[in-house]
């Protein structure tokens, strides 16, 4: 039988939303893109182009394309984070499915608001934790689920976000100053507190946290360093943040160079890099922006049943997640950056002896390759699902589980924050009903 295609408005056509909708494209015979919203001419233009979005559904507002009546299935929430709030009660109130960007909302009572008005209104929202959907995490939930590493005592998880990963997004970039954007640990690792409740299948009951920014600030800057790297750094050759080399050489990285110059692909332009260079704070020396987030952080979280997990989020790691699960049968330690016959190397308490488990992803879903280790490609097969064919799963990143998560992130921070140790359930009640 022949499935019916799912129409989608995207707003917000950043590389999030040229990412997911470019998935769809590859599959013409599931989904449609039949309208924008993008403020910026150029990404507009991207999407349009793509998909073939006739130029009267082309908006450059969310408040245009939500001021016409419903023409699709599902809206694409794609803005950045503190914009999220508003264009996503207003669709839902027009009829919209969302796939909705994390994190949901920059504050535990927007996250409120957005479960309230979904419930109110009936409808559905898929938020993009994409790792629950990767083969890797996948793999990971079964052996779990399956009893092969026992009851789960221990889980250390560490987000080595990367230093090149770290001056890029979270100093230079869209998400180094909270005030603007989120604080570290929403933006980056709403993610990996979501997969680790995901993970356990368990409520967490307290929080701690500590983190600071130590490193990416104007007192650590070289001796003689100007404001932008493109006037010329007296360590400008060994410096590993050199705007010139990220940027400028790097022709064919265009998560950075697409990001700097605000362009889609085929349009970060030599010229256009170098005037974001001069005029942007991507050009600017690492040690002198505006950022305020932290660049290293630890959670220790506490589970029903008492089971202890600790998360490491490090600006200073090569990049990639790393997890070690010590339960009563064994300790695994795998790691989502080796390949599949690699990836998870197992301590039998039962042989005595360390293996590499044979695994074949192909019997948990998409490759290994691809967007966020594929859960990209993941989460739009199963938004087609969830949206046109009713589907439902306990490993779906819907609303009302997403928003619980994002509360432990929230009470982190106030841990943080205040020196505190944090109830969660006391925490989330002032806000989830």
């Amino acid at each position: 039988m022949e499935k019916k295609i799912c129409k989608v408005i995207v707003i917000g056509a950043g590389s999030r939303g040229q990412g997911y909708t470019n998935i769809m494209a590859d599959a013409p015979e599931l989904f449609k893109v039949v309208g924008v919203a993008e403020p910026l001419d150029d990404r507009r233009e991207y999407i349009k182009e793509k998909h073939g979005v006739a130029e009267e559904n082309c908006f450059d507002t969310w408040e245009k394309i939500l001021d016409v009546p419903k023409f699709a299935d599902v809206a694409i929430i794609s803005t950045m984070d503190r914009m999220h709030t508003e264009p996503a009660l207003k669709a839902l109130e027009l009829g919209y499915d969302l796939l909705l960007e994390k994190p949901v909302a920059p504050t535990p009572e927007e996250c409120a608001l957005i479960v309230e008005k979904a419930k109110e209104c009936g409808r559905k929202i898929l938020v993009c934790h994409v790792l629950r959907y990767t083969p890797f995490f996948k793999t990971l939930k079964k052996l779990i689920k399956d009893g092969v590493i026992g009851d789960i005592v221990n889980i250390e998880h560490i987000e080595g976000v990367g230093h090149h990963h770290q001056s890029h997004s979270f100093v230079r970039g869209n998400w180094g100053n909270a005030d603007k954007s989120s604080f570290m640990l929403l933006q980056k690792c709403c993610h990996d507190l979501d997969i680790l409740q995901w993970l356990l299948d368990k409520e967490c009951k307290r929080v701690q946290s500590f983190g600071s920014t130590m490193h990416f600030k104007r007192e650590n800057a070289p001796e003689g360093s100007p404001e932008y790297c493109i006037e010329g750094c007296p360590v400008g050759e060994k410096c590993y943040y050199n705007a010139m080399k990220l940027y400028y050489d790097a022709k064919h990285n265009h998560w950075f160079r697409g990001a700097a110059t605000l362009m889609p692909p085929g349009k970060d332009t030599d010229g256009e890099v170098l005037k974001a260079l001069r005029t942007t704070q991507y050009g600017k020396c690492v040690y002198k922006c505006d950022n305020n987030v932290v660049d290293h952080q630890t959670v220790n979280m506490e589970f029903e049943g008492g089971t202890l997990i600790s998360l490491t989020m490090s600006a200073f790691a090569g990049g990639g997640r790393r997890i070690r699960v010590m339960g009563t049968k064994g300790d695994l330690v795998a790691n989502m950056h080796k390949p599949a016959n690699e990836a998870f190397q197992f301590y039998s308490f039962d042989t005595g002896k360390v293996d590499y488990l044979d695994i074949d992803y192909s019997a948990v879903g998409d490759s290994i390759t691809g967007g966020h280790g594929g859960g990209d490609a993941g989460i739009i097969n199963d938004l087609y699902k969830y949206i046109m064919e009713d589907y439902n799963s306990e490993d779906l990143s819907e609303i009302n589980v997403s928003a619980k998560n994002h509360m432990i992130v929230f009470a982190a921070e106030e841990s943080r924050l205040n020196g505190t140790v944090v109830d969660v359930d006391k925490y989330m009640e002032k806000y989830i009903k």
